[in-house]
């Protein structure tokens, strides 16, 4: 199951990755302008957040099998839909569906994981959330081939490299269209869960007031809110800032965009596994501090060497938290509600999140990029200290004699 999963989430990752460099296509195929390109990946990013909440929620009151398998479908169908998309409204129509699909399936999937795997949580998380850097690399191979077929010598043979011409920007499409399918067929052949529906309450109000009751849960939320604004501001600007601000080729930007899709491969199991082994808390804050000297470091680096051994580094320390993110939150939460507090923090998280592109790009216009990373080095810093010092106060806790 856990293999299933990973193949849906890898396969969904990388079909939202190749959107990115494909775009510029997009834009000129539908005649679109950069401005509504933008809104369509703004809607997708809005409904995904939106629907996180009411998934986790539903699969709670269900079951996880009755979200999962809809979600499979969906995605297939949004992305046949975007790569089959003659104008604009048909590609946001697309774009809606994909952020319905993946929200029906991100908080579910997470949480059976959960469900299966209770003293390995961790490292099952950590091996599914890797889908992520697998998907954006992958996709950054396929996107450069079908972009490739522009230039008159690719070394391609000939009759592929005519049929990938023809098909443009829509070529990937079909066969992500297809692996989900694939993934469907297998989640239909392996699952032993029962596909349930019925009568059912998605008490957000009780929900919110659970998450915000005890101070630990507030400190969580609030700490990895920052995390996640950090992550969405830095991701999004890494090609861009070492392009314009570094002067590297955009090529060589690229590559260097691709080496944290590679270093998360390896990250996040081994993070998951190390959190099994030892505090959660305690790791993630060596994460987050990791990653705000190698954020320094990419500021100061010059050399593309040096930028180079930066960017490996920053990637390990914040591709460390995103298994024990959710292995925090899925362990505070109680069995009947474990999808519906994962869900609204995730909510909460990538609403947040998106806010941090904007950050950027104002700060970098106004300051510049060094002034707006610092930004980001403060918020990992803030993150770790809130986190720590939750890690110290549990560490007393157990310390102390019975009875005092």
């Amino acid at each position: 199951m856990l293999a299933i999963l990973l193949l849906g989430w890898a396969v969904l990752q990388g079909g939202r990755f190749i959107l990115s460099p494909l775009l510029p296509a997009i834009i000129d195929d539908l005649s679109l302008t950069s401005a509504t390109a933008g809104l369509a990946l703004t809607v997708f990013q809005a409904v995904y957040a939106v629907t996180q909440y009411p998934s986790g929620r539903l699969s709670d009151e269900w079951s996880r099998a009755t979200l999962i398998l809809p979600g499979l479908g969906v995605l297939a169908v949004a992305f046949l839909a975007i790569g089959a998309a003659p104008n604009y409204l048909a590609f946001v129509a697309g774009a809606v569906l994909l952020g319905v699909g993946k929200g029906i399936y991100v908080t579910p999937s997470r949480a059976l994981l959960s469900d299966l795997f209770v003293e390995r949580r961790g490292r099952a998380l950590g091996i599914y959330t890797a889908g992520t850097d697998l998907g954006g690399l992958v996709a950054a191979g396929v996107a450069a081939l079908v972009l490739a077929t522009t230039l008159p010598a690719v070394g391609l043979p000939a009759d592929l490299h005519a049929a990938l011409e023809a098909a443009g920007w829509r070529t990937p499409f079909l066969p992500i269209a297809g692996l989900l399918a694939l993934a469907t067929l297998l989640y239909v052949w392996w699952n032993r869960e029962p596909y349930r529906t019925g009568p059912a309450s998605l008490e957000l109000r009780a929900t919110v007031r659970r998450l915000a009751t005890t101070r630990e849960q507030r400190e969580v939320l609030a700490a990895y809110a920052l995390f996640y604004f950090m992550v969405g501001g830095w991701i999004n600007f890494l090609p861009t800032y070492l392009n314009v601000a570094k002067g590297i080729p955009e090529a060589v930007a690229s590559a260097g965009f691709a080496l944290v899709f590679l270093t998360g491969i390896g990250t996040k199991p081994a993070a998951g596994w190390l959190s099994d082994r030892f505090p959660r808390r305690a790791v993630s804050v060596a994460g987050l501090l990791l990653a705000t000297a190698a954020l320094a470091g990419v500021v100061l680096a010059s050399s593309v060497a040096a930028l180079a051994a930066c960017v490996v580094v920053l990637a390990l320390g914040y591709k460390t938290q995103f298994p024990i993110v959710d292995a925090i939150l899925l362990e505070a939460a109680p069995d009947e509600n474990m999808g519906g507090d994962l869900g609204a923090a995730r909510a909460l998280f990538l609403g947040v999140g998106s806010l941090g592109p904007a950050y950027v790009g104002i700060a970098a216009s106004l300051a510049g990029y060094e002034v707006a990373f610092a930004g980001l080095a403060v918020c990992l810093l803030v993150a770790a200290g809130i986190i720590g010092r939750q890690h110290r106060r549990r560490r007393a806790a157990t310390a102390a004699p019975a009875g005092d």
